[in-house]
């Protein structure tokens, strides 16, 4: 493997399994909601000219169904033009390098994420003593030594924009992690919103993997800075979004969105912060 391009040393398997695991759920046309196991990626491309981005990378381990999923979808021999990172956790560049060496494409994420994507830098450890359910006291055993992406990331343009997107431009979203974005599209009022929120309670295993829709803010277990997240959380819901694809549950859109959202806005703290967990203060 490229000495460049490197996962960390505690890769692993993620052991829950929802029943939408393999799912494809069609927010627009040009809009794919793919579910690996329990994260999301996207797939935002137009099927018959073969032009998309994939946006986020999946969980260790599930390179091939990303691929056979984007295959399936655009023909084979029709790789992305690039692949656009929300942020840097396991749970959603867990395929990354598997994924560059298979297709040779480029990979832009924000400039303030690009330290832990390089090897500079590594993230907050997860707290399993964070209020929540079984998922957030597995937490301890999540992946989270450095990805080495050094010479195959770069930084999104500082103007919001996406080239490989042009219809879309990215939003900065902190507080999960500091270089978080969320995509938005303004003619349609499309939102991918990464972990800035979620549409299930990713510490309960029971939620998990039943995928009960719960419109919630970030991951307890993984966000450090809760005063940016609920920052980040207004700053979305200013958008008026029409749907939003979210990092884990499943999509949601219409009238349930905007209430969904103006909710979490007004109640913030009930809503997503926990009670108690070291970076609740």
């Amino acid at each position: 493997m490229d000495q460049e391009l490197s996962y960390g040393s505690d890769d692993l398997e993620e052991p829950l399994t929802p029943v939408l695991r393999g799912a494809e759920l069609v927010e627009a046309p040009d809009l794919i909601c793919h579910t690996v196991r329990i994260v999301n990626v996207v797939f935002a491309g137009d099927p018959a000219t073969g032009d998309w981005v994939l946006v986020d990378a999946g969980l260790p381990n599930s390179a091939g169904m990303i691929v056979e999923a984007a295959e399936r979808r655009f023909g084979t021999g029709r790789p992305p033009r690039g692949i656009v990172l929300t942020h840097g956790h396991f749970d959603h560049i867990g395929a990354i390098v598997d994924l560059i060496g298979y297709w040779g494409v480029p990979v832009l994420a924000h400039e303030s994420e690009l330290p832990y994507l390089t090897g500079q830098r590594a993230y907050d450890s997860p707290v399993s003593s964070v209020e929540g359910g079984l998922v957030a006291k597995m937490s301890a055993w999540f992946p989270n030594e450095l990805v080495r992406l050094s010479g195959r990331v770069e930084a999104l343009p500082r103007d919001g924009t996406i080239p490989m997107l042009p219809d879309w431009r990215w939003v900065h979203t902190p507080g999960h992690t500091p270089g978080h974005i969320s995509l938005f599209r303004e003619r349609d009022r499309s939102l991918i919103a990464g972990d800035a929120f979620t549409t299930v309670r990713q510490d309960s295993v029971y939620k998990v993997i039943t995928q009960k829709q719960e419109i919630s803010g970030p991951p307890h277990y993984f966000t450090p800075d809760w005063a940016s997240a609920r920052e980040s959380v207004k700053k979305l819901e200013e958008l008026k979004p029409a749907r939003a694809i979210t990092g884990h549950g499943m999509p949601i859109a219409g009238e349930e969105l905007a209430e969904s959202l103006r909710r979490l806005v007004c109640d913030f703290d009930k809503l997503a912060v926990p009670s108690c967990g070291k970076y609740v203060n």
